[in-house]
């Protein structure tokens, strides 16, 4: 399953930049010619993004934790089946935004469920999809906060329901960040995200390089001619 391709994910606290870095990544893959999706989580599919409205639409403020965790399982047993697993099978590349780790910090971390509930949850619904890397973006958590209050207000709009969480409930979200790093071992790779676009991107692709060459040693030759 997962040998076949090459299943890539970006987690991080909120601001740390995994949005830009998944999709420079996949920009630079894509023109390089390798067999490379990206996509999201919660999110992905059809009916991914329908969830996703959901969960992050302000005005749900009496959503339960749990009703929450659901949500996002259900989001993401949907974004397995019809899109990372047959990308994998194929022999392409996923690069998500997001997977499992961040239902750990989110949901047991940060909401306080009960840990073996949630890895259960994540089991079920991941139908056996692991990440082959996952990049974490490394940043304090006030630092990342401060970063999403200046985007909106340089560009507009309002906190979504998930951001509008307290900075006590951010600070859990990395203690669960560290757990699964801790229980991630090798497959965990950290880059320091508070520093400008192009030298984390840089970081990104020194940290999956030897993946991409173990894979797909002949379209590694492209990205060494376009200089990446």
């Amino acid at each position: 399953m997962a040998e076949k391709g090459l299943f890539i994910t970006f987690e991080g606290v909120e601001g740390s930049g995994k949005s830009t870095q998944a999709r420079r990544l996949f920009d630079a893959l894509d023109l390089a010619g390798f067999p490379v999706i990206l996509s999201r989580e919660p999110g992905g599919t059809p009916i991914g993004e329908a969830v996703r409205e959901i969960l992050i639409n302000p005005e749900y403020k009496e959503m339960d934790p749990l009703t929450e965790t659901f949500l996002f399982a259900a989001a993401r047993r949907q974004h397995v089946q019809q899109v990372i697993l047959p990308q994998l099978e194929r022999g392409g590349i996923v690069i998500c935004d997001r997977f499992y780790d961040a239902t750990t910090a989110y949901q047991a971390f940060g909401h306080e469920i009960p840990l073996q509930d949630v890895e259960d949850i994540n089991a079920m619904c991941a139908w056996g999809a692991k990440p082959d890397v996952t990049v974490y973006l490394d940043i304090d958590v006030e630092r990342g906060l401060q970063r999403v209050r200046q985007r909106y207000a340089k560009n507009g709009g309002v906190l979504d329901r998930l951001e509008r969480l307290g900075p006590e409930f951010f600070e859990r979200v990395a203690e669960g960040y560290e757990y699964a790093i801790a229980q991630g071992g090798s497959r965990f790779v950290l880059v320091n995200a508070d520093r400008e676009e192009d030298s984390v991107s840089e970081s990104v692709m020194e940290a999956v390089h030897p993946h991409l060459l173990q894979r797909y040693p002949k379209q590694c030759v492209s990205l060494e001619m376009l200089g990446i």
